[in-house]
C-alpha cells in the first residue's frame, strides 16, 4: 500500500441544501471509502499487525520467525505525550474578560473530561493523520455544578469526515457520520450530515429526517495533523519493515546455526548408521590411505555486531525522519555543551514539530469553540458570555532540557541594560508563553519592590523613633 496521506473530500458546490445534499453525499462517501481502506491499516499497524507477518521463505521453511518491533507504537506514545504532557489550557486574552465566565468555562471543560478527549484527538491524528471531534448540546442540562451545557465527543476516523469547498479557502461545508442500521433485518448504510444550520439523515439515497440546529456552523470539527493528513509514523513505514525483517532474519540465523548439516568427506555410511551416529553423538573413522577421511558440521556463524549497526543506522534515521530524540547509545561523546546535547539528540527537532503540531490544533480547537461557546451562552443566559477573541489557547509542553542554561541566559539578559526585558523573556527559550510570563514576572517585580520600599521606610520611621527617644 502506497500511502501519502489522507485525500482531502471536497465538492464543487459552495452551498448546500435539499436539492443537491444526496449526490454530494454519494460522490463524498466514494472518496471516503478510499480514505477508510488506509485509516484502517494504520491503525492496524499501529496495533502490530504488521507486514513481517505474512512473509514466506523459500529456503528452510520450517524456520521463519516474524518479529515485529512496533516502533510505530512507540513514535504515536511519544508524539502525544510530548504533545500533551500537561493539559491544553484555555486563558482570557484581554483584561476586559470576565475571570468568574472563565473559570466556569474551564470548569465544564473538566467535567467534559477535556484533557482525556484531547488525548484521543491526538493519538487519531498521529496514527492516521486526522481526527475529528463532535460537539452537541447536553439535552439534560439543568444547571448544576456537575454538569455541562455541552457534550464532547471523539469520532473514530474511519466513521466521519468533513466535506470542503473546492475553492480556494476550502471551508467546511459538510459534516458527515458514517453508520449501518437495521431496517427490517437487513443491514442499510446511513448517513447523518450536519450543514451550517441543518441536520439531515440519509439511507439508500433518501432523506428520512431534517432538522434545523442552532449551533451557528458545523458541530463535526477535523482535526488534520498537517496539510497533507499525513501520520506521524506513516513516512518511515518501509524503514520499519526492515527493521522487522533484520530481527526476525537474525533470530533465522540464530536458529539455523544450531542444526548445521554434517559433512562427510570420504566416508560412506548408510542410513542406519546414521542414525546410531545421531544417538550415540559420535563416529569412528579411518583413512583408506589415499584420501583422507573427515566429518565435520558445515556452519557459517552471523555477524551480529554488523547486524547490530545496520539495525541501529535504520532506527536512527527513523527517529531522524519522524522528529523524536535518539537515545544514547553509550558509544557517543557528550560535549559539556549541554545546548549542544540537546540539539544532536534531536530534542530541539521534537519541540519544533510539536509546534508546528500546535499550530494545526490550535486552527482546528477554534471551530470547535464557536460551536461551544454559542451552545454554552445559550443555555447558561449569558452567563459565560465569550467569544472566540475572547479567548488563548495555550499548550503548556515544553522541553525543558538544558533548562539551567536557559535560566542563566534570562539572569544575563536581564542584567544588561541595552536589552528590553520583554526580549529577554522571549529570546531565552524557557517559558511556553513568554508575554504571559514577562506581564506576571512585571507585576511581581512591581509589587515585590513596593514592599521593599514600604518595610525601608518603616524602618527609617523606626530609626528616627529611636534617635527621638535618645535625645
Amino acid at each position: 500500500m502506497i500511502l501519502q496521506g489522507r485525500k482531502i473530500i471536497k465538492t464543487p458546490y459552495n452551498h448546500i441544501d435539499d436539492s443537491n445534499i444526496v449526490e454530494v453525499l454519494t460522490n463524498s462517501y466514494s472518496q471516503f471509502s478510499g480514505n477508510v481502506g488506509e485509516i484502517n491499516y494504520l491503525f492496524n499497524y499501529y496495533k502490530g499487525i504488521q507486514t513481517i507477518l505474512n512473509r514466506e521463505k523459500v529456503y528452510h521453511k520450517e524456520i521463519n520467525n516474524k518479529i515485529v518491533e512496533n516502533h510505530a507504537n512507540e513514535i504515536v506514545a511519544f508524539k502525544v505525550g510530548y504533545l500533551l504532557w500537561k493539559p491544553i489550557q484555555y486563558i482570557a486574552r484581554k483584561d476586559s474578560v470576565s475571570l468568574n465566565a472563565m473559570e466556569l468555562f474551564n470548569d465544564f471543560m473538566v467535567i467534559e473530561n477535556k484533557e482525556g478527549k484531547d488525548k484521543e484527538v491526538a493519538k487519531h491524528q498521529s496514527i492516521c493523520g486526522t481526527a475529528y471531534r463532535l460537539a452537541t448540546v447536553n439535552k439534560d442540562y439543568k444547571g448544576g455544578k456537575n454538569e455541562a451545557p455541552f457534550n464532547i465527543t471523539t469520532i473514530h476516523p474511519n466513521k466521519a469526515y468533513v466535506v470542503y469547498t473546492d475553492e480556494f479557502d476550502c471551508k467546511p461545508i459538510l459534516g458527515v457520520f458514517v453508520d449501518y442500521i437495521a431496517i427490517d433485518k437487513t443491514k442499510k448504510l446511513r448517513l447523518q450530515a450536519y450543514t451550517k444550520d441543518t441536520y439531515y439523515e440519509i439511507i439508500d439515497s433518501v432523506i428520512v429526517k431534517k432538522e434545523i440546529h442552532t449551533y451557528g456552523s458545523i458541530p463535526l470539527v477535523e482535526y488534520p495533523l498537517n496539510e497533507e493528513r499525513m501520520g506521524d509514523f506513516e513516512k518511515v513505514i518501509g524503514l520499519l519493515e526492515a527493521i522487522n525483517t533484520v530481527q526476525s532474519n537474525r533470530l533465522d540465523g540464530v536458529e539455523q546455526f544450531i542444526p548445521s548439516l554434517l559433512v562427510f568427506k570420504n566416508v560412506d555410511i548408510d542410513d542406519e548408521n546414521f542414525q546410531k551416529l545421531k544417538e550415540m553423538g559420535a563416529i569412528k573413522i579411518k583413512d583408506n590411505g589415499e584420501l583422507e577421511a573427515d566429518v565435520k558440521y558445515l556452519t557459517q556463524e552471523l555477524n551480529q555486531q554488523q547486524v547490530q549497526s545496520l539495525k541501529n543506522d535504520l532506527y536512527n534515521v527513523v527517529l531522524k525522519i519522524v522528529g523524536m530524540p535518539s537515545q544514547n547509545d553509550g558509544n557517543k561523546s557528550i560535549s559539556a555543551n549541554n545546548g549542544a546535547v540537546a540539539i544532536s539528540n534531536g530534542w530541539q527537532g521534537a519541540d519544533a514539530r510539536a509546534s508546528e503540531t500546535e499550530i494545526m490544533f490550535k486552527t482546528s480547537e477554534k471551530k470547535f469553540l464557536k460551536v461551544v461557546l454559542n451552545i454554552t451562552r445559550t443555555l447558561t443566559a449569558n452567563k459565560v458570555d465569550l467569544g472566540i477573541a475572547d479567548i488563548d489557547i495555550k499548550f503548556t509542553r515544553r522541553n525543558y532540557e538544558d533548562l539551567y542554561v536557559k535560566v542563566q541566559t534570562l539572569d544575563l539578559m536581564l542584567k544588561n541594560e541595552k536589552i528590553e526585558p520583554r526580549l529577554a523573556f522571549v529570546a531565552c527559550g524557557l517559558f511556553p508563553d513568554a508575554e504571559q510570563a514577562y506581564e506576571e514576572s512585571r507585576i511581581h517585580y512591581e509589587n515585590f519592590k513596593k514592599e521593599q520600599q514600604e518595610l525601608l521606610e518603616k524602618q527609617k520611621a523606626g530609626n528616627e523613633n529611636v534617635e527621638d527617644s535618645n535625645k
